[in-house]
């Protein structure tokens, strides 16, 4: 599957090997207090690596086929009206088709691979 066609998590490396070892991914704190996994599209990764990871080390970005998800996959209206996937169950690992480890910049935000960057 393309970069194109995934959609992101971006994800504390701690959280995520927890995830790994029980199968699935609950969420992360946002996601648990707001009721679903906030996921970004490729043309909005960028913005939400800035806006709510700046400064964080010790990341890691998910790419997960949209398809793999079924109807608990909702693509909601969110920041500046634009709609973003949101997971009203659970992630399972098996979904998740790619995983990276974060750098962050000299600005503090997050370094995406080149096919999120360019999207």
């Amino acid at each position: 599957m393309s970069g194109s066609n995934l959609i992101y998590k971006i994800l504390d490396a701690e959280a995520w090997r927890e995830a790994r070892e029980a199968g699935r991914l609950l969420g992360a704190p946002v996601d648990l207090a707001d009721g679903f996994i906030h996921f970004s599209a490729a043309a909005q990764v960028r913005e939400t690596a800035a806006k709510h990871f700046r400064g964080q080390a010790g990341l890691v970005l998910l790419g997960v086929d949209p398809a793999l998800l079924g109807p608990a996959l909702k693509w909601e209206p969110s920041r500046g009206g634009d709609l973003f996937p949101h997971l009203y169950a659970p992630l399972p690992v098996a979904c998740v088709a790619t995983e990276r480890a974060l750098e962050l910049g000299p600005d503090g935000v997050a370094i995406l691979p080149e096919a999120e960057a360019a999207a």
